[in-house]
């Protein structure tokens, strides 16, 4: 006999899945299903030896479950709303700070600008001791941040080391908290602007787009340059307004097929242009995803944009929210989106994608080609592929290690404490005698690293040695092994270079925050310099876009 708590769930599924035909040869299956997870939780409940955390119990189930679908499929626990509203608008309830786990403690990595935490003096580098008196020693990032979020208007009291020499109090007054969808936009010379767009969260996303490019033309703007770099998506009516400014109303920019025939759905554009003729790049790279795959798909099958950078995120999923009981929700997956010349860019091995891996490349013969509308060859199944690719810079261990091991941050926030002002980020270098400091610091850090070609050596040692040979060649092997072996002070100056840019942004953010990463970031962007390069080259762009 079924309990209570399961027929309310099957009269739960019945009535969701009714409408669908073909759910109505699945109900066996789902019946069988739900009574026997109603029958382990009995089980669970009357016997298991310890008392058994219902509420923790179903979260994990459930989360299990969904797991088996795709990575976007996921539920949403009542205590875990702020993380909803952060997830699909880009608001939440808190302070406003990017934080990171250092040993023990959480540290506040950057204050947002204009935030309640800014405005109440928090810094970054800023160790988060306690709030409101419960300690956060050993405290992951997940439990931190939850203490941090809460309810507009209230306020919380945090404790912070400073500097490692003083402990502050620091009380912060949470507010609705915005991630900034534009953190910037500007002209880079006398024609070409610049726009960097973060999100497609808010429903103001295109308004203020469309604000910012007509900013840009008053100021004399002949080229635009789109970056949709780190941009993750969003709303998906909002990248169809975007593609709608450069192309002509009533164009087909994006349709969703799901497997419920009300989710198919063709996205035209409802307006009139802001202009057909303005040349356009649009920058994209590997986490460029969804909604942003959209805009730069849209416009590469329309040959209205000439797309630089590298292979893009490939999410050509799309998701709805549904309220569920007791404040939670549930954000699944519903249809499928594909691109004006029929592809979809969503790569077909996610549902093997590891946490926290980006998925291996499938085989070419799985991928289908497509065309634009004027001719040229585009793919589906591996995201967006840029018209012109942007090689990714390889940096050395050491640079990684020092970014790892937070010895940049550290020195960042030291010369902060010692420096009350610098140069603006377009400008701003950091001096040799400075150069020199971050070096002592480096060095008498205690991390350690290795070369690949010590770890190659090593490994050719062990075979020489197997089979008899490495007598003959320990001389010559030891002269290789000294000048392959890492050494701090020498590598430090070895990789200047790699090293420097990377310290001086940071240093930038404590003074510009994000805004100044972004202007710094120009003196090494390749990226830009090829989006206004193809730009000012009118012969290549409209070669490229088939002209």
């Amino acid at each position: 006999m079924l309990t209570k708590l399961t027929k309310l769930l099957l009269v739960a599924v019945i009535s969701t899945f009714s409408f669908q035909v073909k759910a109505q040869s699945n109900g066996f299956e789902v019946i069988k299903g739900l009574e026997l997870m109603d029958m382990i939780y009995q089980h669970l409940d009357m016997y298991y030896v310890d008392e058994p955390k219902a509420g923790s119990l179903s979260k994990v189930a459930i989360d299990a479950m969904l797991k088996e679908l795709d990575p976007y499929t996921v539920y949403y626990h009542e205590s875990n709303m702020e993380d909803y509203l952060l997830m699909t608008t880009g608001h939440y309830g808190g302070i406003g700070s990017i934080i990171r786990k250092i040993d023990d403690y959480i540290v506040i990595a950057e204050p947002y600008e204009g935030s309640p935490s800014q405005k109440a003096g928090i810094k970054a580098g800023d160790q988060i001791i306690s709030i409101d008196g419960r300690t956060m020693k050993g405290k992951n990032n997940d439990e931190v941040s939850s203490s941090l979020k809460g309810p507009k208007g209230s306020t919380i009291q945090v404790k912070v080391l400073r500097n490692n020499k003083e402990e502050i109090t620091i009380p912060i007054t949470r507010d609705e908290i915005q991630i900034p969808h534009i953190p910037y936009y500007g002209m880079k010379n006398e024609t070409v602007g610049y726009i960097s767009l973060n999100t497609f969260m808010q429903q103001t996303t295109a308004a203020d787009v469309k604000a910012a490019i007509l900013d840009l033309k008053s100021k004399g703007m002949k080229e635009l340059v789109l970056d949709l770099r780190g941009n993750g998506g969003g709303l998906l009516i909002e990248a169809v307004k975007i593609v709608n400014f450069f192309v002509k109303k009533g164009t087909l920019v994006v349709n969703t097929k799901g497997r419920v025939e009300e989710e198919n759905r063709v996205y035209k554009t409802m307006e009139e242009p802001l202009d057909l003729n303005i040349p356009l790049v649009v920058l994209i790279d590997e986490s460029s995803a969804s909604a942003s795959e959209i805009v730069a798909g849209s416009l590469q099958d329309l040959d209205r944009a000439v797309i630089i950078g590298n292979q893009s995120f490939g999410k050509g999923l799309v998701q709805r929210t549904y309220d569920l009981k007791y404040g939670s929700k549930m954000k699944l997956t519903i249809a499928k989106y594909y691109t004006p010349s029929g592809r979809c860019v969503q790569r077909l091995e996610y549902y093997d994608k590891a946490e926290g891996q980006r998925p291996s490349e499938i085989n070419d013969t799985l991928v289908k080609i497509f065309k634009t509308s004027r001719g040229r060859d585009v793919i589906d199944g591996r995201g967006i592929l840029p018209d012109l690719e942007i090689k990714e810079k390889e940096y050395s261990r050491l640079t990684a290690m020092l970014s790892f091991n937070n010895v940049i941050f550290d020195f960042a926030s030291d010369y902060y404490f010692r420096n009350q002002t610098i140069a603006n980020p377009e400008s701003f270098t950091l001096s040799d005698v400075e150069y020199a400091k971050f070096k002592e610091m480096a060095i008498k850090d205690t991390f350690d690293y290795s070369t690949a070609s010590e770890e190659m050596l090593k490994r050719m040692r062990k075979t020489a040695e197997e089979e008899g040979y490495f007598d003959d060649a320990k001389v010559q092997y030891e002269e290789l092994m000294q000048k392959v072996t890492p050494s701090k002070e020498r590598d430090l100056e070895k990789f200047k270079d790699e090293i420097k840019p990377i310290l001086e942004n940071e240093i930038v953010s404590r003074y510009y925050y994000q805004k100044g990463r972004i202007l710094h970031s120009f003196q090494n962007d390749d990226y830009l310099k090829k989006a206004i390069e193809t730009l000012k080259d009118t012969k290549t762009y409209n070669a490229i876009l088939k002209n």
